[in-house]
């Protein structure tokens, strides 16, 4: 009888119903089949979003549980609720993290990410230069085309670090090109820890530098980031408390 149900629960894409249902006490007939289904759909789902983190490909997994946003300057009529809401994805905004390096800007931008994960959305993360060297290796190969396709299948891309390295013509008009492909399709989020003054210094070219900044900042939110770095600071309160712990157990 196990053995029938467990087929017949493979056939109808439900492999994990006989497990699951050993977990729900019974009652009575229709109790017992609404909870065992209400916990399927709920094991169905807790796996969908963490095939959606893992397609994303974080360097760390970030919440906002510890998060502190002390750092950030805020843009007239936009605030942490409404940041935290995601409804900029919804309206297929952008997020521009500028600021200093050590401010936290890399840090919300992927705890940003997971929580569009755990929401359903599509999301990739970048480090720029890496997404730059991953389009210059399609190009040469003939596979750009597909490669913009899957990028275009996103809800958000998160590009980190652009302007750490400068960029040749060649790589710079790619990431225009995904950019520019991206816009009021899809949102965006750039950390970077130059200001826009100095973004002609990272493509340089002044003329691709502007189409840059312009299909970006249409229709987006400019944080800004400044302070000490966020690693100093923590560093400073590790040695504060390990002083602290010390003195007490002199």
């Amino acid at each position: 009888m196990v053995g029938e149900l467990a087929a017949i629960c493979k056939q109808l894409k439900l492999s994990d119903l006989t497990k699951l249902a050993s977990q729900v006490a019974f009652e009575n007939e229709i109790q017992y089949l609404t909870d065992v289904l209400r916990l399927a759909l709920k094991n169905r789902e807790d796996k969908r979003i963490e095939r959606l983190i893992k397609e994303a490909k974080f360097p760390v997994i970030q919440t906002f549980d510890d998060y502190k946003f002390d750092p950030i300057s805020w843009p007239k009529g936009f605030d942490k609720e409404q940041l935290l809401s995601l409804d900029f994805i919804e309206k297929k905004q952008n997020i521009l993290c500028l600021g200093a390096v050590g401010t936290g800007k890399t840090y919300l931008a992927t705890a940003l990410g997971v929580k569009a994960c755990t929401q359903g959305k599509r999301v990739r993360f970048y480090r720029t230069i890496d997404l730059v060297t991953e389009l210059v290796e399609k190009h040469r190969t003939g596979h750009l085309g597909k490669t913009l396709e899957q990028l275009l299948k996103l809800d958000l891309l998160i590009l980190d670090e652009l302007g750490y390295i400068p960029i040749d013509k060649t790589s710079s008009q790619l990431l225009f090109h995904v950019i520019s492909n991206s816009y009021q399709q899809q949102s965006v989020i750039i950390t970077s820890n130059s200001e826009f003054g100095r973004w002609n210094e990272i493509f340089r070219d002044d003329r691709l530098t502007a189409a840059i900044i312009d299909r970006l900042v249409h229709h987006a939110y400019i944080l800004g980031f400044s302070g000490p770095s966020y690693r100093y600071r923590e560093a400073i309160a590790a040695r504060a408390e390990g002083i602290s712990q010390t003195t007490q157990m002199d």
